[in-house]
């Protein structure tokens, strides 16, 4: 992050709550005090935390809908009627396919998925698919990750004599598709306890409920939850409430009994079996299983998802991990020019966003490289390249502006868009290219303030090496699994040193690994990582003091686990004299 970086330290909670967590439950008060942070202020309130439960779980038929949604899924099952999973091509839309596909398919060979082609019909569902399920003989789609916007598509469906099952996360408009079901826990009409479940998620609820009214075992369903919880990684969705439950309980399947194409990613990834994290997730799993849809078709992620046996789930993994090489060189290639147009003002726009624009770019890389030139610039972006005769692109937010109300108010330059506060996507005529990226650097002017455009590193509390034992490891790491929401905690040490072995490691030595020492604890040395932080290399190897913000992680390698700090900031110590 660098100089530029502003480091706020958390008001600590109500000491007395603090206090008395401490005592009750017999940890460190700094653990206690990020309990009380997120909403734990008793002992039953620690227990429930630190020990989830597939019993927690809500009643999958509060979601408005569930119960129209079941009864249609056992007509279909039971009459041989022809079913068809419908998903989007990203990570969240191919292991929902999975998931819900692979449960049916144990009760019927009558199944099929479809997941649309990025470049050719682009997202959600599309009259193709529709066209190619009436002519496939299916009478009902399940759709997942999308579909609560597809109103037309509901209704052209219906007059081919399709029915359709919509699940999904996203916001719905102010009308609903007139499917057979609608589920999705942002309904303003649907009173589901948890609102924020990801798309998979949503399928998850489906197979769920019709488990529980047709006496399948839930113990059978459970061997799904690893998919569910790439899912929820990759989504990121708040790892909170019904999300936190579901995802720990989905790391144990993962490492303990993972799908064959989970376990051929985690082998190409080169993880350790048994021992993956959230992180792993979001970094290495992924990335991969987004590249099929990025680089190829997204029906190769789900027949990886769908694999039963363990020859063909390496042969169909091999086949995507050449496909996220592929897109890992195009992404550095594209991103070298995104940078380039920007250095040199030939963008479209660079006051207060920045907005590309050139035809030939991959339309299935703009995500990614928008993210890169927020971490240059820090600057609200879009990516923009052309595809199918339209210009299409990828918009990426910093904390705490609403890029989607941004977009929203060019609405009338734009063929369509949708997403997120933080990420949304969007397409539009050429002739309108020049004209959106001036309304929209002009509407971000005026809503964006100086404060906004510092990128800020949220510290939870100061800490002294000392304090970092066995035992204070081992309670953090029961805050697990983290996420938005309940994010891995950040800590601050000064005055802290290099031990000397500091040495620079990675592709082109960008990243620093140490050995830090606190000046008034020397005998508490600690490893850390810290990524792109060659800069500071020699500041660091003259012996000069740092104060660091990090969080605390498990490293595990060649079958010995240690404790690591990975570095989220540090600062050159102004020497006091």
């Amino acid at each position: 992050m660098g100089k530029d970086c502003k480091w706020i330290v958390r008001e600590p909670a109500d000491p007395a709550k603090v206090e008395k967590l401490s005592a009750e439950v017999g940890i460190d008060r700094v653990l206690a005090d990020l309990l009380v942070k997120r909403g734990v202020e008793t002992f039953e309130q620690a227990r429930t935390f630190f020990r989830p439960a597939l019993t927690d779980l809500h009643d999958p038929f509060l979601m408005k809908d569930m119960d129209a949604a079941v009864e249609r899924l056992r007509k279909a099952i039971t009459t041989g009627e022809k079913i068809l999973v419908y998903g989007d091509y990203d990570v969240d839309g191919t292991t929902a396919v999975a998931l819900v596909f692979s449960f049916i398919r144990r009760f019927t060979s009558a199944v099929d998925f479809y997941i649309p082609d990025r470049y050719d019909e682009g997202y959600g569902v599309s009259y193709k698919g529709i066209d190619w399920a009436f002519e496939g003989g299916f009478g009902l789609i399940i759709t997942l990750d999308c579909g609560i916007k597809a109103i037309d598509k509901a209704e052209y469906a219906k007059s081919k004599g399709v029915d359709m099952i919509i699940c999904d996360h996203h916001l719905p408009e102010d009308t609903i598709p007139a499917a057979v079901a609608v589920l999705d826990p942002k309904r303003e009409d649907c009173n589901y306890p948890f609102d924020d479940l990801s798309g998979c998620g949503v399928g998850f609820k489906l197979v769920q409920a019709y488990s529980q009214r047709y006496d399948v075992p839930f113990d059978s369903i459970v061997p799904l939850l690893d998919l569910l919880v790439v899912s929820i990684a990759s989504d990121l969705v708040t790892m909170v409430g019904e999300n936190r439950t579901l995802a720990h309980f989905g790391l144990r399947q993962l490492n303990e009994n993972p799908h064959k194409g989970l376990l051929a990613m985690i082998y190409l990834a080169k993880l350790e079996p048994g021992h993956i994290t959230i992180d792993d997730i979001v970094f290495k799993i992924g990335p991969r299983i987004n590249a099929a849809g990025r680089m190829e078709s997204g029906r190769l992620a789900v027949e990886l998802l769908t694999a039963v046996e363990e020859q063909q789930a390496m042969f169909i993994g091999e086949k995507i991990n050449e496909n996220n090489n592929e897109r890992k060189n195009i992404d550095r290639e594209v991103t070298r020019e995104a940078l380039e147009m920007v250095e040199s003002g030939n963008c479209l726009a660079r006051e207060n966003a920045t907005v590309v624009y050139n035809p030939r770019w991959s339309k299935g890389i703009v995500g990614i490289v928008a993210s890169r030139l927020v971490e240059a610039y820090y600057k609200p972006t879009v990516v923009l390249t052309k595809s199918n005769g339209f210009v299409t692109g990828s918009a990426r937010s910093i904390t705490g502006f609403d890029l989607y109300e941004a977009i929203e108010s060019c609405a009338d330059l734009l063929e369509n868009f949708g997403g997120h506060v933080y990420a949304a996507g969007l397409t539009l005529k050429e002739e309108n290219v020049d004209e959106f990226a001036r309304r929209i650097d002009a509407f971000i002017a005026g809503k964006i303030t100086a404060e906004m455009l510092v990128p800020v590193v949220d510290i939870d509390a100061a800490l002294d090496f000392a304090q970092i034992t066995p035992k204070f490891f081992r309670i953090l790491k029961q805050f697990q699994p983290f996420g938005p929401g309940n994010n891995n905690p950040v800590f601050v040490t000064e005055n802290v040193y290099d031990a000397g072995g500091g040495r620079k490691v990675g592709a082109g030595g960008m990243h620093l690994k140490l050995d830090l020492i606190q000046e008034s604890q020397p005998y508490h040395q600690i490893p850390a990582i810290a990524f792109n932080m060659a800069d500071y290399y020699d500041y660091i190897k003259s012996g000069n003091p740092l104060d660091v913000c990090y969080s605390i992680v498990e490293n595990y390698y060649r079958g010995s686990s240690t404790i690591q700090l990975r570095v989220r900031d540090l600062r050159e110590r102004e020497e006091i004299i």
